[in-house]
């Protein structure tokens, strides 16, 4: 909220999960629910995912890269229409190599990631040391590369009612950070331990437009929706409830 007493600041909410409030501005906000949408559309579009057990997730999902469906990845809607997944695209991958030189500060002068913007970070996440190591450029808190090959993308649409459980995203090979960005509705997010799906855990809200990015010791850690807050969206967006977009890199070659 812009009238709100306080802005949101940047916040380490554990080692390497840092969360940036409102980084979205509402151009790119929207150009990406319009994206979401024609993702959406068959063939491999939004489909409801079932678990082994028999139960199906409140949380619909369309994925593009490679498919996810419980607990591995495919080249095609293997649990939905059976279709090829649809491809990455490249702006997105783009997008996510930006939002972690936005949540670890930039890259130094010189280095891979051309996305950030140049001059000193005005909020450095605290521990934060940047640097060039051999020919790429890293965060060296937690010794990660700008140059991130993003090519997994999972779209979680949320109604009012939807939640997700407590889970890791394990499936992947690589130990690259996971991008998340939030459309339309806000939702309690709670962001948890590695070791386990109970406490410690943090409860954060993300709003419309907000960043939150996990690697380095956090990568592994459970995460969840518990709680969608319906009627948050901005007006502006025409979005009843919330998405979210998952940036991945599997490494699965």
């Amino acid at each position: 909220m812009d009238d709100e007493l306080f802005p949101r600041e940047r916040t380490e909410v554990a080692p390497g999960a840092v969360h940036v409030p409102g980084w979205l501005d509402l151009r790119r906000q929207r150009e990406l629910v319009e994206a979401c949408r024609e993702w959406a559309r068959p063939p491999a579009g939004l489909r409801t995912v079932r678990t082994p057990g028999g139960g199906t997730m409140t949380a619909r999902q369309v994925c593009l890269g490679l498919h996810w469906y419980p607990y591995g990845y495919a080249r095609t809607a293997v649990d939905g229409d059976g279709a090829p997944v649809k491809p990455m695209p490249g702006w997105l991958a783009e997008l996510g190599r930006e939002a972690v030189a936005a949540a670890y500060g930039p890259p130094v002068e010189g280095g891979p990631a051309p996305a950030a913007p140049p001059g000193p970070d005005p909020n450095p996440v605290q521990g934060s040391v940047h640097g060039p190591v051999g020919d790429r450029a890293y965060d060296l808190a937690y010794d990660i590369p700008y140059d991130i090959p993003y090519d997994i993308a999972l779209v979680n649409f949320y109604d009012g009612d939807a939640r997700m459980g407590m889970h890791r995203d394990a499936e992947e090979r690589a130990e690259d950070p996971v991008v998340s960005l939030s459309l339309g509705d806000s939702c309690v997010f709670r962001f948890g331990n590695t070791v386990s799906r109970g406490r410690p855990y943090r409860d954060v809200e993300l709003r419309s437009g907000d960043l939150f990015v996990f690697g380095g010791p956090s990568r592994r850690a459970y995460h969840g929706v518990p709680k969608v807050l319906p009627g948050t969206a901005p007006p502006e967006l025409g979005l009843t409830g919330r998405l979210n977009i998952t940036l991945r890199v599997g490494g699965l070659g």
